[in-house]
Formats: C-alpha cells, structure tokens, sequence
C-alpha cells in the first residue's frame, strides 16, 4: 500500500517537474527562437519594481521608427559589442545626419542615461517578462545553455521511454495473469 502511494506521488511529483521543465524550455528559448525575438537576464535594480532583478525579459526586433516614449528597449552600451542595457526610452531625437537617437532611463533612476542611445545599437523592444526566471539563463548561457536544453530534451525523452516500457511490462504481466 505505502509503495503504490510513494509511486503513485512519485509519478506526480515528476509530471510537474516535466511540465515546469517544459514550461521553461517554451518561454525561453522556443517562443523566443520562432519569434525571432532574444532573451536577456535583468541583472540590476534600474528597472524596479517592475522588472526587478531575475526578471527574464524577451524581447524582439523592431523597426526604430516604431519605438516611442515609455517604450522598454535592450540596447548596445556600445554598437557591435555584447553588453547590453534594458531601460525605458524617455525621449527621441534625430542627429544632424537623420539618425533616431534615444535618450533612456532606468524606472527606479533619478536621472536620464548619459549617453544618447543611436538607432543601431537597439536590440529590440520587450516583448514579454517573466520575473525570476531570468537566473537560471544568466548562470547558463551560450554553449553551457544549449546542453542543458539538449539535456533536458534527452531526459524527457528517456522518461517517456521508461513509461512506455513501464506500461508494456504491466500490459503483459496483466495477460499473464
């Protein structure tokens, strides 16, 4: 009797650490792979309270002539290179030769960004957020990320194999009964 509610909690307890694996794996990286969107870790306090650190934060690709005031956008501290921001643009410009420039800030900053933000360097506007979910990416990233799905993905598949296998041996104990 202990055994089958230990089996019978086991098999719940796994079916919810395979949704939320599954959960995890969609918001992070499929949604984002077929939107052509990135996701980023929020790593500081700028953002709060609204996008508090470990905040995942999707965004996507957008025209810059579509970004407005109030709009959130990952920019390029500096065009070309990996670092980026995540603040919300509080003005617009245009430079001398055209180019949209964007003057941000972070919401719990008392003051603007220093620097203007230049079309270029804008990765995207948000998309979507997901507050604490942004430390598991940020403690895996690039090929150390891609394992960990492969990994998951082979675990998933290896559960679905050993229930299958699982449900055949009882099928034929059944019959031979």
């Amino acid at each position: 009797m202990a055994s089958a509610v230990f089996g019978w909690a086991g098999r719940i307890l796994l079916w919810v650490v395979i949704l939320a694996a599954g959960f995890v794996l969609c918001v992070d990286v499929l949604v984002p792979r077929l939107a052509g969107a990135t996701p980023y870790a929020i790593l500081t306090g700028s953002m709060q309270p609204k996008l508090p650190p470990g905040t995942l934060v999707v965004v996507r690709p957008v025209d810059p002539r579509t970004i407005g005031v109030g709009d959130v956008v990952t920019y390029q501290l500096q065009s070309g290179r990996p670092t980026v921001v995540t603040h919300r643009v509080v003005a617009q410009g245009v430079r001398h030769d055209g180019e949209l420039m964007f003057r941000t800030k972070g919401d719990a900053n008392r003051v603007p960004d220093e620097k203007w933000v230049r079309a270029v360097q804008i990765r995207g506007r948000l998309w979507y957020a997901i507050p604490l979910l942004g430390y598991p990416v940020e403690l895996i990233s690039g090929v150390q990320h891609q394992l960990v799905v492969y990994l998951i993905v082979a675990g998933l598949l290896g559960y679905a194999a050993y229930m299958f296998v699982s449900a055949a041996r009882d099928r034929r104990k059944r019959v031979a009964a």
